[in-house]
């Protein structure tokens, strides 16, 4: 009798360390995950425009930035967090069409994003107009 509820027990471990180990994979892979956050289509020359995020989304580590249809020069961002916190971060980064930014690391732990300003010049011809695209990654 002790035996049989010995093996039971173990393959009641046996299952439970399975199931952790699939739950674990499946969050990894829900955490390392790019979200599209918004996008802004840019006029010429110098220019300032901010994509409002919210709560809805959830928090992020990471961003980058995917520009179309033009090439920009991206100077600076600002991230403006939930708890009132922003961080200024500078680009410097000439950003042509269909490229992207590098991956910027946020500060602290895992925030909830409000908004993010941006500052840019165009590098497009006269018709062309870019469109930025903001991505976040958990």
């Amino acid at each position: 009798m002790q035996n049989v509820l010995n093996k039971n027990l173990m393959l009641l471990n046996l299952a439970a360390v399975m199931i952790f180990m699939v739950f674990s994979s499946l969050t990894t892979d829900m955490t390392g995950r790019w979200e599209k956050l918004g996008e802004k289509r840019v006029d010429r020359a110098m220019d300032h425009d901010r994509i409002v995020i919210g709560r809805v989304e959830g928090t992020f580590t990471k961003l980058k930035l995917i520009v179309r249809h033009s090439a920009i020069n991206m100077h600076k961002m600002v991230v403006h967090y939930g708890n009132g916190e922003d961080q200024e971060i500078e680009i410097r980064q000439d950003i042509p069409k269909g490229g992207e930014s590098r991956v910027i690391d946020l500060s602290g732990k895992r925030r909830v994003i409000q908004s993010v300003d941006f500052w840019y010049d165009t590098k497009g011809l006269l018709n062309d107009k870019a469109i930025v695209e903001l991505w976040g990654r958990h």
